[in-house]
């Protein structure tokens, strides 16, 4: 059986795109995937819209840091080098409740032996384009009225899954295949009810 081709399209910003994350890398141990990780930007998604706060748009752009820093990391050494980036930013920022910092950056780049000029990159806007490119291949497959997390699998794309608190073991590989299943159903576009937990990182 052929591997199945899985996109996740992400945010650093964001604690559900994490949640949905980590439960990918669950699927991965029970089911035949691989994960291609792309970034997208919330900053991007929002700056326009009149509803969004001032304070929320201030922190998003300052996320544009760590994704710069991603996506001249993925050019010089591969995309799986953009999920364990993802991987360790997570840690900090959801996890360890760092703020969107220089002293992140380092933090984060510490862990790697990548080149020192990486650092520089998160005030590189030059490379924006670069975020914009795979922020827009990813929002031109759900629609522009969704957000971070965005899954395709084998080309179906959808918003979500949103979860609170990742599944571990078959739990994962269950909730992969009806995602996949009813995702891939041409006339289903939405199934919702509302957040009553946050994302539980632990």
């Amino acid at each position: 059986m052929a591997t199945t081709k899985v996109e996740m399209w992400f945010d650093t910003l964001c604690p559900w795109a994490w949640m949905t994350s980590r439960w990918l890398l669950e699927v991965a141990k029970v089911r035949d995937i691989t994960v291609q990780w792309n970034v997208m930007s919330l900053y991007f998604l929002n700056e326009s819209r009149s509803h969004i706060s001032a304070d929320y748009l201030d922190n998003a752009k300052k996320a544009l840091g760590p994704l710069r820093i991603i996506v001249a990391a993925e050019k010089l050494y591969g995309n799986a080098t953009a999920g364990d980036l993802y991987t360790a930013f997570g840690e900090e920022i959801h996890l360890n409740k760092m703020n969107f910092s220089p002293e992140l950056n380092s933090k984060v780049l510490s862990r790697f032996s990548f080149s020192e000029d990486l650092l520089y990159c998160a005030d590189d806007a030059s490379l924006d384009e670069l975020i914009l490119e795979r922020h827009h291949d990813g929002m031109s497959r759900v629609g522009e009225d969704v957000g971070t997390p965005i899954v395709s699998i084998e080309g179906v794309s959808f918003f979500g899954p949103v979860i609170s608190l990742a599944p571990k073991g078959e739990d994962a590989g269950k909730l992969f295949d009806g995602a996949f299943a009813v995702a891939s159903y041409p006339g289903f576009f939405e199934m919702k009810r509302t957040r009553t937990v946050g994302p539980i990182f632990n």
